[in-house]
């Protein structure tokens, strides 16, 4: 017989929606976050390991321009719910499309710098606004 009765549903849905209730709207964002990287066929952030091939997916939290050796450098904050990591466009002022809120798949070779995982000029697709 499977694991859970006609009468264990209704308590497992109002023991969730008490769960969402008493989470903070963070704890929610994250959730969904993970939820989507899970649906998208990506890896989670947290999962990354140094030099390994990724792709993965989630929010950008903030976008600054910063000069790397003297060339200018786009850097954004990619945030899964899971863990953050750095994107790094060497070379450019600006992306089209690419600002903080905007959610985005991208794809590379992790690398770590200062303890932080970065992916350096990623292949990237920006998701649908709407979708948010």
């Amino acid at each position: 017989m499977s694991g859970t009765t006609r009468s264990d549903r209704p308590a497992n849905r109002f023991r969730r929606m008490l769960d969402r209730l008493s989470s903070t709207q963070e704890e929610l964002h994250s959730e969904e976050l993970q939820e989507d990287t899970l649906a998208a066929g990506c890896l989670p952030i947290s999962a990354c390991n140094d030099r390994e091939i990724v792709t993965v997916t989630g929010t950008l939290r903030a976008v600054t321009l910063r000069p790397r050796a003297g060339v200018p450098a786009l850097e954004a904050e990619l945030f899964d719910g899971s863990a953050a990591l750095d994107v790094v466009w060497l070379g450019r002022r600006s992306i089209a499309g690419i600002e903080p809120g905007r959610r985005i798949i991208a794809s590379g070779r992790i690398s770590m710098n200062r303890g932080r995982p970065v992916l350096f000029n990623p292949k990237y697709e920006l998701r649908p606004v709407g979708q948010e």
